[in-house]
């Protein structure tokens, strides 16, 4: 299918008005991302010990290069509070000029990754696992936060500052403490201001206070540490003279951590606009990009952070031209608010990484996970993010939750169902060897010579598992009976013939579709035995088995009564079923059958459909009735002489035809699909619809509904030999197929 793109075709030159359209929303975002960024950025980089400057040139630099090659037009790009972590231990470890070579080489490996399409692998990791990730990065960064806005400086690592934290709490405090406050009172309290108000950035207003309440105060305390004039950038990097293996791990580690972020990120905000999603591919192709060249001009790693995407979302920009713009804002501020930007006061900056850190703590997403039964999966990975490292948390979370997925197979869809001395094993998913052990104790707890049915729903059956299954089958000393649901994979094992392989298994009706007859047949063994009483028997209890538990809460809600939407009147041919061919269900239909789907004239001696279509029009006020008729009706066969002689009461009820009949000779043929069917009783069927809708109309009940809008009449055919449904259009004068009809 060919995507028309707005303008991708036009012949003339570019209209100027889409554009200037588009560039009033673009600056207004911008302006609002800008004063989100400028306070993140510097705060980042404070958490993580890299230069004050380095926040802002990433999100210059970084932000500059991600947006004009990555794959999301409105994704915002800079230095995330998701990397501070990784970026404080190899700081410390490598120091600052090695940890630009770091980034540059993570970003490298981000550019490898997007040019070999790696970029879709990232969205298999669990949601458990991200959402355990951002959380222990989260706490990580509010431990060690903490002691900076409590006077005091973060320790080692995340053990060590639990560790400090009372006694931090417990000794002097100094003016830090105060300015730290009142940044994280803004924060909290911010939401909940008048809207007005809330158009300004809650980081902007609360750091901007903060600043104003330490410089009129007249406070001493640490504030940032920017250069006066123009910064001198030069080539940063510098490679390690050892430890090349920790330095791959950290170029790893970042380049995992970023490109995850970016890419859910992309995703995040594709979900919000709509449109076009994302080319993930190219997005961390720009990120690494983008990375390296933040990392060779001294700046922090980058990604695409969610907070600022988001608020560009939100704040109404329309294409890339926003996040570009804000890159700009921060430059401008950096050349021209140098002297401003050094009064704020590092407390405020680790104060609102307090906040950002304690909203990765998502109790939402932890709800989510909770409903999903995932939540050993987000505990491992959200301790082991804490308490050794991220990568080992990740690591940690991905092998429990293969070890979860494999224990889901293994443990469940096998167990036995005892009725009186029959033993019946059901078996449902994907049967492998890694089920054997399991299948095998199940197998030991039926008696050796009870009356056992095996029943499988399997998708799947290996060679291991269809071995135990045949063996115990053959060493059981009572009667096995294997009812097969499905595709064939034992019947198929035991001929001869596996199937190995899930994509050439053959697709099986199921059997509350069709035919019953073929399968209550087949599991009927004794020809002998195979009467009507026995085959619907064994029908009615497997809609006890199977399609009651199912069904129970419909029919409970329906127990005191009936509210159908429409009157199907159908002939009785055993091939009609209603419900089937109208994919309804329950308490939908108010059904009446009978020879040929005849309506009698409301003034005649026959009461009995009358009386059906009074009911449901003037007591359960249907808003619909339709009249199907079908192919090959044995009922309009008789209308053209071809009934048969001796049955009296079939005689007198076809004489409601006539009136088809009358209708045949004087109107021209209708249409099935625009062609006239091949046999005449199907070309009688048809008049024979529309001639009973018109029958419809003489019935009182049914024209005061008409006159009030409350009822509509709908003529239906069924082909049976095609299973196609057709619906009465009168602009065509016949009757199309459903789907082409709107209602």
């Amino acid at each position: 299918m060919i995507e028309i793109v707005r303008g991708e075709h036009d012949t003339g030159p570019p209209s100027r008005k889409p554009f200037l359209e588009n560039l009033k929303h673009d600056v207004l975002a911008s302006i609002v991302v800008f004063l989100v960024a400028v306070p993140l950025s510097l705060g980042v980089a404070f958490a993580a010990g890299a230069p004050l400057l380095s926040g802002l040139i990433s999100a210059v630099v970084g932000g500059l290069v991600a947006s004009l090659f990555g794959g999301s037009p409105l994704q915002v790009s800079g230095p995330s509070a998701a990397l501070t972590v990784v970026l404080a231990d190899t700081i410390a470890t490598y120091g600052w000029p090695a940890t630009c070579a770091i980034t540059v080489a993570a970003g490298l490996l981000q550019i490898l990754f997007g040019l070999t399409r790696l970029a879709r692998a990232a969205l298999a990791v669990s949601p458990a696992i991200v959402h355990g990730l951002l959380a222990g990065i989260g706490v990580t960064l509010v431990l060690g936060q903490l002691h900076v806005v409590l006077g005091g400086s973060a320790q080692g690592s995340a053990l060590a500052n639990v560790l400090a934290l009372p006694g931090q709490v417990a000794g002097h405090h100094d003016e830090a403490v105060l300015i730290g406050v009142v940044t994280l009172a803004v924060l909290l309290a911010w939401p909940r201001l008048p809207k007005p108000v809330r158009r300004v950035p809650a980081p902007l207003a609360a750091v901007a206070l903060a600043t104003g309440l330490s410089v009129a105060a007249g406070l001493t305390l640490p504030r940032v540490d920017l250069p006066a004039g123009l910064p001198t950038l030069q080539l940063v990097p510098r490679l390690p003279e050892g430890g090349w293996g920790g330095f791959a791990l950290a170029a790893l580690t970042i380049a995992l951590i970023a490109g995850l972020e970016s890419l859910l990120s992309a995703v995040s905000v594709d979900k919000r606009r709509g449109g076009p999603r994302t080319d993930l591919d190219r997005e961390l192709i720009g990120q690494g990009a983008a990375n390296v060249a933040a990392g060779a001009l001294g700046g922090f790693p980058v990604t695409g952070v969610i907070v600022r995407s988001m608020t560009n979302y939100e704040a109404g920009a329309r294409t890339r031209t926003s996040s570009l713009l804000h890159c700009v804002w921060i430059l401008a501020a950096c050349l021209l608010f140098t002297g401003v930007l050094r009064l704020i006061p590092l407390a405020a900056l680790a104060a609102l990484l307090v906040y950002v850190g304690a909203k990765l703590v998502n109790l939402n997403g932890l709800k989510e996970v909770r409903r999903h039964g995932d939540l050993p999966v987000y505990a491992v990975t959200l301790f082991g993010a804490v308490a050794v490292n991220l990568l080992t948390g990740v690591a940690a979370g991905i092998l429990l939750a293969l070890a979860l997925m494999l224990r889901r197979m293994i443990f469940s869809g096998i167990h036995v169902e005892k009725d009186g001395e029959r033993h019946r094993i059901v078996i449902e998913g994907a049967l492998t060897f890694l089920s054997v052990p399991r299948l095998t104790r199940v197998l030991a707890e039926v008696p050796p010579h009870a009356e056992v049915t095996l029943e499988l729903l399997v998708d799947y059956l290996d060679h291991a598992a269809f071995d135990c299954l045949r063996g115990w089958q053959r060493a059981h000393a009572g009667p096995v009976t294997v009812d097969e649901i499905g595709h064939p994979w034992f019947e198929r094992g035991s001929a001869g013939a596996p199937t190995v392989r899930r994509s050439v298994a053959a697709r099986v009706v199921p059997r509350w579709l069709a035919p019953w007859s073929e399968w209550q047949a087949e599991h009927v063994v004794l020809p002998a035995q195979r009467t009507a009483s026995s085959l619907l028997c064994r029908g009615a209890s497997e809609f006890q088995r199977r399609t009651a538990p199912l069904l129970r809460d419909t029919w409970s809600g329906l127990a005191h009564g009936q509210q159908p939407h429409t009157l199907f009147i159908t002939c009785g041919d055993a091939r009609i079923v209603p419900n089937l061919i109208t994919t309804s269900g329950p308490g939908d239909l108010f059904t009446v059958r009978n020879i040929g789907n005849l309506v009698p004239p409301a003034d005649g001696d026959d009461s009995s459909v009358g009386a059906s279509i009074e009911y449901a029009v003037g007591v359960l006020g249907v808003a619909e009735i339709v009249v199907c008729g079908h192919s090959g009706c044995g009922a309009m066969k008789a209308l053209l002489g071809q009934a048969p002689e001796g049955l009296v009461q079939l005689g007198s009820w076809l004489r409601h035809g006539e009136a088809t009949l009358r209708r045949r000779a004087r109107e021209a043929p209708l249409l099935l699909g625009g062609a006239r069917p091949a046999a005449e009783a199907d070309q009688l069927a048809l008049q024979n619809v529309v001639q009973q809708l018109e029958t419809l109309r003489g019935y009182p009940v049914v024209t005061a509904a008409l006159a009030r809008g409350a009822l509509r009449l709908t003529g239906m055919y069924f082909d049976v030999g095609a299973a196609q449904v057709s619906l009465l259009d009168d602009g065509v004068r016949g009757f199309v197929p459903a789907g082409a009809l709107e209602h």
